[in-house]
């Protein structure tokens, strides 16, 4: 079964997860300016994407872009995937493509451990796809005791290019930011996901 057959409900009962909710969770985290590069890049995509409107240019216009500036700022010491697989336990039905994938690895060819956050592009409602995010967090956090590379926390990113949600799960623990961060302007996202890979 993809990872997109999980709902919220589904992921909480299978992990034997517990949820915390609320606002802000990531409050505080200081906002990180980006390149004029990607300033410019946003100017001429948001228009485009908010037009045609589907999850593949929202992914090619503004996430990936996002990423991407993540990875530079990085001087390449993570690793960014868009649309690979990630088959981690079939029995469990933690299968299947991930939109974006970022590990703690300069390594491209491949996924390496330990892998730090995952990425789901959606169209308008981001709340459906909380479960498949929480679900390839599971994943990722399997993947990466296998690979004796376990870390304390692992990130989700719910987006629609314009609009931004956080999840980290740590444990059996899964926090949801019930804020959503509105793009433009790039600072605050750019300042979070910085955060996220440097802890």
């Amino acid at each position: 079964m993809p990872y997109s057959k999980f709902t919220l409900s589904r992921a909480v009962a299978d992990f034997n997860l517990t949820v915390k909710e609320g606002p802000n969770i990531f409050q505080g985290i200081p906002a990180v300016a980006p390149s004029a590069f990607l300033q410019e890049l946003l100017i001429d995509s948001i228009p485009w994407v908010l037009a045609v409107g589907s999850e593949k240019a929202r992914s090619e216009g503004i996430i990936n872009p996002v990423l991407l500036e993540v990875r530079r700022q990085l001087h390449g010491q993570v690793g960014v995937f868009s649309g690979e697989e990630f088959n981690v336990d079939a029995e469990a039905d933690l299968q299947g493509y991930c939109d974006f994938l970022v590990s703690r690895s300069p390594e491209q060819l491949y996924i390496t451990a330990p892998v730090l956050m995952l990425v789901e592009a959606k169209k308008e409602d981001l709340k459906p796809a909380l479960g498949q995010c929480l679900a390839e967090m599971i994943a990722a956090q399997r993947f990466n005791a296998n690979q004796k590379q376990e870390i304390a926390t692992i990130y989700g990113v719910v987006t629609s290019g314009t609009v931004w949600r956080f999840l980290k799960l740590e444990g059996q623990v899964v926090s949801i930011d019930l804020t959503d961060y509105a793009l433009p302007p790039a600072d605050q996202i750019l300042g979070v996901l910085l955060w996220m890979l440097q802890v």
